[in-house]
């Protein structure tokens, strides 16, 4: 398959290999659902609920609706530039501007070391499901899980990602089990729903709805990991119409699965139950089969392990693809020869992770990755507005065979955004 899609760096030195194109369509859609729902369902489904109460599907769904605005402004702009560092060559591309490329890049990179680091708080609730230790020996453990992560995504882009796609199939399946126990399973369930779905069902009053808007800023969090896919467009086959379509896989079955969950989980369990557990699918899993949710904590072990290892694998890139158009120290961009991956910039990575996960909970370190995804995000939909603009202003035609969204979508992905801002803002200071 031809690699004409490569974008060669604009700077960096010469003589460094290039990144190994192996990611197919498959790979790198199981990619983007490894990060999404790892970070996401396992960690703050208990969370949402208690924030949503038993509206939190349609918070998810809001969350959904408005990440994708952002989701077409980024397949677009994959398609045009197909690099690493994506969110930084398309602010400089399209706002014209090094400073705020150079800060979008080191937001990516923020965000992606941030969501690791929460990712790797929610898996100890989850570990705790299945032994019981000491409060110090698992923080020793955490640290040794982030360096052993670490050195998966430092073997190779096509072992690492396998290893990913791996767990990510183990995650898809668990969440499937916890559906079907909900709906087959001897204790009540959405065949036969308690009480407590019914509301969910109805629509809900100027209360409620500020209280699904503040779940659907958190849920926003759980969507985060769609826009990882471009930063590997470097090491993907045919990027331009690939990257593209795992986008809109990724988000369509991360939508579906999370709802889903969300529905079984409110009419098993009530949300302030959810909220105070700190593994809640094994809880709903338990109560709606009656078997031991070992299996289940098991398989969420490995999923928030998978976000940390894709959200390291994308970090990487980031700094790789900085350094190596001169944003960042060059030491950052070079390239082992013989796994052909950014060796320095995974280990600054690893190394950050580690501190942020023993420094801070999940719920703010989600928070934290929520605001600055979201300036990420306008920055970028605001890029493709301004491509737009000086295209039109030049006369310039759409290249033949590339489609192009209607310029009100990035319009109207930079004011979902900016009000998205605005309210986690609003709800930080006056709650």
């Amino acid at each position: 398959m031809s690699d004409k899609s490569t974008v060669p760096p604009a700077a960096g030195p010469a003589a460094e290999p290039p990144l190994r194109r192996s990611l197919s369509l498959t790979l790198l859609t199981l990619y983007g659902l490894g990060v999404t729902i790892g970070a996401g369902i396992f960690v703050l489904v208990g969370k949402i609920s208690g924030i949503a109460g038993v509206h939190a599907p349609l918070a998810f769904v809001v969350a959904a609706t408005l990440a994708g605005l952002s989701a077409l402004s980024f397949a677009e702009l994959s398609a045009r530039f197909p690099e690493s560092a994506g969110e930084a060559a398309y602010v400089r591309e399209g706002l014209r501007s090094r400073p705020l490329a150079f800060a979008a890049g080191l937001m990516v990179a923020f965000v992606g070391i941030v969501s690791s680091a929460a990712i790797v708080n929610g898996f100890v609730g989850y570990l705790a499901a299945l032994v019981a230790f000491d409060p110090a020996l698992t923080l020793a453990f955490a640290a040794a899980t982030v360096v052993g992560i670490t050195v998966i995504a430092a073997m190779g882009i096509g072992s690492s990602v396998a290893v990913a796609a791996v767990l990510s199939v183990a995650e898809i399946g668990a969440l499937v089990a916890v559906i079907a126990a909900a709906v087959y399973g001897d204790g009540p369930g959405v065949l036969a729903p308690s009480a407590s779905v019914v509301p969910a069902v109805s629509p809900p009053d100027m209360a409620a709805w500020l209280g699904v808007m503040s779940g659907a800023v958190l849920a926003f969090f759980a969507f985060i990991g769609f826009e990882d896919i471009v930063n590997v467009a470097e090491e993907t086959r045919d990027a331009e119409r690939t990257v593209p379509r795992a986008i809109f896989l990724t988000l369509l079955f991360t939508v579906i699965l999370y709802v889903a969950v969300t529905v079984v989980a409110d009419a098993v369990a009530d949300p302030a139950e959810l909220a105070a557990s700190d593994a809640p699918l094994v809880l709903v899993f338990e109560r709606a089969s009656g078997l031991s949710g070992r299996p289940i904590a098991l398989v969420a072990v490995l999923a928030v392990l998978n976000g940390a290892l894709i959200q390291i694998i994308m970090a990487s890139r980031v700094l790789y693809g900085m350094a190596r158009r001169g944003l960042l120290p060059a030491g950052l961009g070079r390239v082992d020869p013989r796994s052909r991956t950014p060796l320095i910039a995974t280990a600054v990575v690893g190394g950050l992770l580690l501190a942020f996960a023993l420094a801070l909970p999940v719920v703010a370190l989600a928070r934290v990755t929520t605001f600055v995804a979201l300036t990420i995000f306008i920055l970028v939909n605001a890029s493709l507005v301004g491509l737009r603009w000086r295209e039109r202003a030049v006369g310039g035609a759409p290249v033949a065979g590339r489609r192009r969204l209607p310029l009100a979508v990035p319009c109207l992905g930079v004011a979902v955004c900016a009000a998205l801002l605005f309210f986690q803002a609003w709800e930080a200071v006056w709650g």
